[in-house]
């Protein structure tokens, strides 16, 4: 039971929730039952239809309105006397400076994307205020705490950013089912149905010079007196049967890997078949019309059900037929919906295609939509653990009692018998470029490489910086606001096109570029180091240091056993629902030491006898820095094994 002590700080304390989606809702309500009277919530959401199962402060009504505000209304129902603000906002906007960040106890975060994230963790450094971080991915989930001068940071840890394709791989060779689904969703979805006039790398290419695909514009318009049966099969044999037709032309690609087979409508569903598989003519016209769903025209009931190629024609068919008949209004503006059932079951027909062509395993419409609208699956009482997991860190921070900080892991299975597994938090890392400001190196080949591709790949993408201040010595190279006078700012304007060697000073290697963020009060120091190549999926672009390394003493987080621990800091299903993938040489190793701030008693199932106080420590580790891996076959987290380093470091007192 709290004491007197315990419940003034809780009743005193003034509280910023940034999040309202799943962990949010059941956040809210949590502070409430427990006795905290005064919270602001901000959030820059509004309901969608998917966030109903697990986000249960919104109902059906409410679908379109602000989570912020609809939250409010939803516990103020049962808690009439607290006090909540709801800011229908970004974090990220400049009303929420330091300044707003200091009038509160602590902050906590149920964010669902990692540049939010960091964000917040760098106003609540400048504020001086303790941050509650959070996340949950299925059954998994963890709390962490960050105090300045205390506990690590949240950005002491690395953050692999969400894994992103080369076009080639998706257009030409695609060997993940992700792969297919990118290609149905961003280039086959929007060339039928929405903007023709933007540009589309939809067609494979060929070395054949007189191979070249056929002109987009007459293969993908409808002709006149066309059926749109006849269209359907038609762009069927263009994009499964000739399009692989042509990247077959290109021997060099499948010298290493397993080449496709063309898939052509004739040798799947002969035109008699499709007929007859069509709706049915007895079916009644309101029947029809109101039928919006292929896999309902079709009989085709469970989503879980992984259809064959046939059953993938026959929905590939009917999609195209439903969207050009019952909804041609719509054509040309159309973008994909993971609410819009016709376009998820588009998206899942043509995918399990170009799947079937590569060797590639198909997928079930369930599984291809959580893959499409990048949903990873939420389970609500995870939500409700972790939201309840805040609570009792938030409770220990007002209580400034340090020595019973924790970072607690949920777990999908047991470990040692628990499913709830508390870790001591570190010391800031001094390798951090955030909270230690240590310099980060910036490898570039500055021949090449213009002032604006440094500030948009590295300094916002990379390191996180919203309205970025660059400096080159005393000099002022760029500078981003909306106060800058119009000579200034065409002068930056033609500082951006500049290559970094050709600035008056040149920016070569060994240079020292100096970034700040003034509403984040962030500074970082770049060291600038030239180079003349880079593989294609570096973007040119190579930043190093940010991410802690063995060396420098980083530190991750592990069980008893070295075992990793796999982070979630995103809000499974909550927000834009982000599915990140990481891959893994993404993932950090280290050989730290950590002791489980945890005494343990269990019992020996041979002998019954009873050990008290176990302290557990740790070997190694590696973390999912935020991230879930999505593999062809599985959700699973990342778990890799490495042999422990030398490295040790100062536990917490």
């Amino acid at each position: 039971m709290a004491s007197a002590d315990e419940v003034k700080a809780i009743a005193d304390a003034k509280v910023l929730m940034v999040g309202a989606g799943g962990i949010g809702c059941e956040l809210l309500k949590t502070l409430a039952l427990t006795g905290f009277k005064d919270v602001h919530v901000i959030d820059m959401d509004t309901i969608e239809v998917s966030n109903l199962n697990r986000q249960f402060l919104f109902r059906k009504c409410h679908v379109g309105q602000s989570k912020a505000s609809v939250a409010r209304e939803a516990v103020l129902k049962f808690r009439p006397d607290m006090k909540i603000a709801a800011h229908h906002a970004n974090v990220k906007d400049p009303e929420f400076g330091v300044d707003f960040f200091k009038q509160f106890n602590v902050v906590l975060n149920g964010l669902d994307n990692l540049d939010a994230r960091r964000h917040v963790n760098r106003l609540c450094l400048a504020a001086g205020v303790p941050l509650v971080e959070s996340g949950t991915t299925g059954y998994l989930g963890q709390v962490t705490v960050h105090v300045k001068g205390e506990t690590e940071c949240y950005e002491c840890q690395t953050k692999p950013a969400p894994k992103t394709y080369p076009v080639c791989t998706i257009t030409s060779t695609p060997s993940k089912f992700v792969h297919c689904i990118v290609w149905a969703k961003e280039l086959l979805f929007a060339k039928l149905f929405g903007d023709r006039s933007q540009a589309n790398d939809l067609n494979a290419q060929s070395n054949d010079s007189g191979g070249s695909t056929k002109d987009d514009a007459d293969v993908f318009d409808v002709h006149e007196d066309e059926i749109y049966e006849d269209y359907g099969r038609r762009i069927f044999d263009h994009v499964f049967g000739y399009n692989i037709e042509t990247a077959l032309r290109n021997p060099e690609t499948w010298k290493k890997r397993g080449a496709p087979t063309p898939k052509y409508i004739k040798d799947i569903l002969p035109l008699a078949e499709n007929e007859e598989n069509g709706i049915s003519n007895n079916s009644s016209i309101e029947e029809r019309e109101q039928s919006l769903s292929a896999m309902a025209s079709l009989g085709l009931k469970n989503p879980q059900d992984i259809w064959n190629i046939v059953d993938n024609a026959r929905i590939f068919l009917k999609t195209l037929q439903i969207f050009f008949e019952r909804r041609k209004q719509e054509m040309g503006s159309l973008t994909f919906d993971k609410d819009d059932q016709l376009a998820v079951e588009f998206v899942t027909a043509a995918a399990n295609i170009r799947a079937s062509s590569f060797g590639i395993q198909m997928h079930s419409l369930f599984e291809a939509k959580g893959i499409a609208g990048n949903i990873v699956h939420a389970i609500a009482t995870t939500n409700a653990i972790i939201a309840g997991l805040i609570v009792l860190e938030t409770t220990k921070l007002l209580r400034n009692d340090s020595k019973n900080y924790r970072m607690t892991y949920c777990l999908q299975h047991p470990s040692r018998k628990m499913l709830l597994m508390p870790v001591e938090p570190f010391e800031p890392n001094r390798s951090c470029y955030v909270c230690s400001r240590t310099p980060v190196s910036l490898e570039v080949n500055t021949q090449q490489a213009k002032l604006k591709d440094i500030i948009e790949k590295a300094v916002k993408a990379k390191l996180g910086v919203n309205s970025p201040l660059i400096m080159h010595g005393s000099t002022l190279l760029f500078e981003s606001g909306d106060d800058i006078e119009e000579d200034v700012a065409a002068h930056y304007a033609q500082n951006l096109e500049k290559t970094l060697a050709e600035f008056p000073v040149p920016i070569t290697n060994g240079v020292i570029l100096t970034v700040e963020d003034y509403q984040q009060e962030f500074l970082c120091s770049i060291n600038i180091k030239h180079r003349d190549d880079f593989d294609e999926e570096s973007d040119g672009i190579v930043l190093s240091g940010e991410v802690p390394t063995v060396a420098s003493g980083s530190d991750d987080h592990a069980d008893e056993s070295g075992e990793k621990l796999p982070i979630a800091t995103t809000e499974a299903g909550d927000g834009s629902d982000d599915v990140e993938i990481i891959t893994a040489d993404s993932l950090v190793t280290s050989g730290t030491k950590r002791k489980l701030g945890v005494d343990i008693t269990c019992n020996d199932d041979n002998s019954g006898n009873t050990k008290q106080n176990t302290t557990l420590t740790t070997n190694t580790v590696a973390i999912a820095g935020g991230k879930r891996k999505l593999d062809d076959n599985e959700n699973d987290v990342i778990l890799i094994d490495e042999d422990p380093g030398n490295r040790k470091k100062t536990r917490l007192e």
